[in-house]
């Protein structure tokens, strides 16, 4: 993981949002030139920066650095709401997903 990686993520999670980088600085509270200087790679975020983005986005660090996931949120709840089950439900659960995945197996990249 380097600087590369979170200039880009940056850029995805601004894409994905429909906001440009002037927007996005101005909304974080920074001057209008703080995220192009972020993913063009004149600066880094600074930990309190970082941890206002990610607010911003509504993901947690872990989520920024997990490009994979495709819906951080809707994940989240959907974990949440499994927390909740008991051990039977979480193994038909288990039985279920797997039986979904083999019929509708994720498309390769």
């Amino acid at each position: 993981m380097d600087e590369k990686f979170i200039q880009e993520r940056i850029n995805e999670l601004r894409m994905k949002k429909n906001i440009s980088e002037y927007q996005l600085s101005l909304e974080l509270g920074h001057s209008q030139g703080y995220i192009q200087a972020i993913t063009s790679g004149r600066n880094l975020p600074s930990m309190s920066a970082f941890l206002d983005i990610c607010a911003y986005f509504d993901i947690t660090p872990s989520e920024f650095f997990n490009p994979s996931v495709n819906n951080p949120s809707l994940l989240r709840g959907i974990m949440e709401d499994v927390e909740k089950l008991s051990e039977n439900d979480l193994l038909l659960l288990s039985t279920v997903l797997k039986r979904f995945l083999e019929l509708y197996p994720k498309p390769q990249s």
